[in-house]
């Protein structure tokens, strides 16, 4: 019989302190909780955890699996299916649209991370 340990648990870091992120998972909280712990990054507690800081996950969002990471658009990804929504999942995960969608992700994050870092709350 396997044991679960606290690094079995999958969970999902957020940014708390971003207003469009807030809003997406507590949209979705009710259906995420089934699935993952969720951890405000934006938290003046939270530091890393798994080896992986703060810093780098404000730049993108991260997803512990319960055996490693996802990061950016697979780790939105792979919530979206949790919560079922399996027909958007699908649409972005074809070939085409996913490079289209990962270069989007990307470049909203780059910019979501500038804009953040001008206010301190990345630095902390």
């Amino acid at each position: 019989m396997h044991e679960t340990d606290a690094t079995d648990v999958p969970r999902l870091f957020y940014d708390g302190s971003c207003s469009l992120c807030r809003r997406e998972i507590d949209h979705l909280r009710n259906r995420l909780v089934a699935h993952f712990t969720l951890v405000d990054i934006s938290d003046s507690g939270f530091e890393s955890w798994q080896g992986v800081g703060r810093l780098a996950m404000m730049k993108k969002i991260h997803v512990w699996t319960g055996v490693h990471f996802l990061v950016g658009l697979e780790a939105s990804l792979y919530y979206w299916e949790k919560v079922g929504w399996t027909i958007p999942v699908s649409i972005i995960r074809l070939p085409g649209v996913h490079r289209l969608a990962g270069w989007a992700y990307d470049g909203w994050a780059n910019w979501r991370f500038r804009k953040r870092a001008q206010c301190g709350v990345c630095s902390r």
